[in-house]
């Protein structure tokens, strides 16, 4: 009873940052669409230029930060050493402060070194301080979620995703028509530079709310800092050792795991501009057409991500405690969560490709193209759950060279996947090259990352229940789905209310469907987000199977 118990808060606290993270892309989705209408393919494709590089140098500086340091802190937190955790978090802050600052003033001074294209660089300069101030608050997430506790994070990115969405779009705007709208490429730059600024306010105020959040709870700490005394105090020495030790590897297993859209962004654009000679304005117009393919199949890989950050103190805590069959009972349980959702999502976004994106992003110019890419993309959603959830799985267990390997191995091998592609093939079919190019690093990740889980804890997944029976519901649901949508749209020619009505019924007939089949017992169910409520209405429709 107690591995259940444990097993579902695992779940619960998965279930609240997978809800957040949700949320925050929905509302990312949301606020693309107007910036992409103030901006255009071209001025958005500036502004994603400038966003991916920024990002590959958070990855360096502290992107990494709330995972390992939630890692190192569990660790002391599940043997009650209060004392050395609190060490850690005030030693962790500085570390933020300084690589945080060098980080920042690289990225305002070298911005020309960062990205090929000279209009994103205003961009990139505008996010330079954001790096910072993320650091900060990274290390305010990573203690919080220590402690288990994810409710704080949640919230907090919420906060900071509401106000980029209003910044971004109000400032894009003000600072487009201020340099010369639309019709001038210093306009869409400067357009692209306010979107940036958004993203900075949105940090800022996450990063107060968890400032006022610590100081509301630091009377609770510091009372349970001087009641432990019974164990032996690490010196500061001792533990900035630890922490660059266990933050290095993070940083290159991220680094690597997420630099691949950099890299790809990179080469892309040499090679396209070198080779074949497409202008900046066609290659940013390329890169933000596939931006937008791309952000739409991140929203359902906001869950594994968010069973990731959940599982890493859970799984450090235990296997500190050498206890092997509990760690693996809660990975098989996260990732059987993660693929009862996962999957289904993929079929029906690859099935529902294009009324999505004329919901979100409904440009006539580019609607064919990026409906497209994304029907290709949501293969990717499978393969990067399980990819990031067994990252987490090896990091958690001290395995932390396996990720970085594993990573930098795929990194190389789609690499020059795609540039081969854009040599040797038709450059007309660019953009499929590139969201080929996604699919296969994820899918590389994978393959190693399971291998590295199979020798080093001994884990193999169960694969009927877990990936065959959700994969044949969500057949019939995307059937059910793709029929739905075309007869309620000749019916009334409303593609908002069409594809209202038809995600609703697939949704409902893929929890039918994983009843039948026995994808899901009752235990499993309540382990899920509103899991309680779905195991009600499965008893009360004589579906579930205990």
């Amino acid at each position: 009873m107690p591995n259940k118990k444990q097993s579902q808060g695992l779940i619960m606290q998965a279930g609240i940052l997978a809800a957040a993270g949700i949320i925050v892309r929905i509302i990312g989705l949301l606020y693309n669409s107007p910036m992409t209408a103030i901006l255009g393919d071209e001025g958005i494709g500036y502004y994603n230029t400038a966003y991916y590089a920024y990002t590959i140098v958070l990855l360096i500086s502290s992107y990494s930060i709330p995972s390992a340091i939630s890692k190192v802190i569990a660790q002391k937190l599940a043997v009650k050493e209060y004392r050395n955790a609190h060490r850690i978090f005030q030693c962790a802050f500085i570390y933020v402060l300084v690589v945080g600052s060098v980080a920042s003033l690289f990225v305002f001074f070298g911005a020309g070194l960062l990205v090929q294209i000279e209009a994103a660089i205003p961009a990139l300069r505008v996010l330079a301080p954001t790096i910072f101030l993320s650091g900060i608050l990274g290390v305010l997430r990573g203690y919080f979620q220590a402690h288990k506790s994810m409710v704080q994070t949640s919230v907090s990115q919420i906060v900071e995703q509401i106000l980029n969405a209003v910044f971004s779009i109000l400032m894009a705007y003000l600072l487009l028509q201020a340099a010369g709208g639309t019709q001038s490429e210093n306009g869409l730059a400067y357009g692209a530079a306010g979107g940036a600024i958004g993203t900075g306010i949105g940090v800022l105020a996450a990063l107060l709310f968890m400032v006022w959040l610590y100081l509301v709870n630091r009377p609770f700490l510091k009372r349970r800092i001087l009641h432990d005394t019974g164990h032996k105090e690490e010196s500061y020495q001792e533990i900035f050792k630890m922490i660059i030790m266990v933050v290095t590897p993070f940083i290159l297993s991220t680094f690597i795991y997420n630099a691949n859209t950099f890299i790809d962004q990179t080469l892309y654009q040499k090679l396209m501009m070198d080779l074949h000679g497409l202008t900046d304005a066609g290659v940013a117009a390329h890169t933000g057409i596939v931006g937008k393919a791309v952000k739409v199949s991140n929203i359902p890989i906001a869950l594994s991500s968010a069973m990731a950050s959940a599982l890493i103190p859970g799984i450090s805590g235990e296997y500190a405690k050498k206890n092997l069959k509990e760690t693996r009972n809660q990975v098989a349980r996260a990732v059987k969560a993660t693929m009862l959702i996962s999957i289904p999502a993929a079929v029906g976004m690859g099935v529902l490709a294009k009324p999505v994106m004329l919901v979100l992003y409904p440009q006539k110019a580019s609607i064919d193209l990026s409906s497209s890419l994304l029907m290709v993309l949501s293969v990717s959603v499978i393969f990067y759950a399980v990819s990031t959830l067994s990252n987490a799985v090896l990091q958690s267990i001290g395995r932390l060279n396996s990720p970085v390997i594993n990573a930098a191995i795929a990194l190389v091998l789609q690499t020059a996947g795609l540039a081969a592609m854009i040599i040797f093939l038709d450059e007309s079919y660019g953009p499929y090259y590139y969201a080929v190019t996604i699919i296969l690093y994820a899918f590389l990740m994978c393959v190693l990352n399971g291998a590295a889980l199979r020798k080093h804890l001994c884990y193999k997944q169960e694969i009927g229940r877990t990936f065959v029976r959700p994969v044949l519901a969500s057949a019939v649901m995307g059937a059910a789905a793709f029929f739905i949508y075309q007869g309620i749209y000749l019916l009334l020619h409303s593609n908002l209310v069409s594809l209202f009505v038809a995600v609703v019924l697939a949704a409902a007939i893929y929890f039918v469907m994983i009843l039948l089949l026995g994808a899901v017992t009752e235990d499993e169910m309540k382990m899920l987000p509103k899991g309680y409520l779905l195991v009600k209405i499965a008893r009360k429709t004589r579906l579930l199977r205990s």
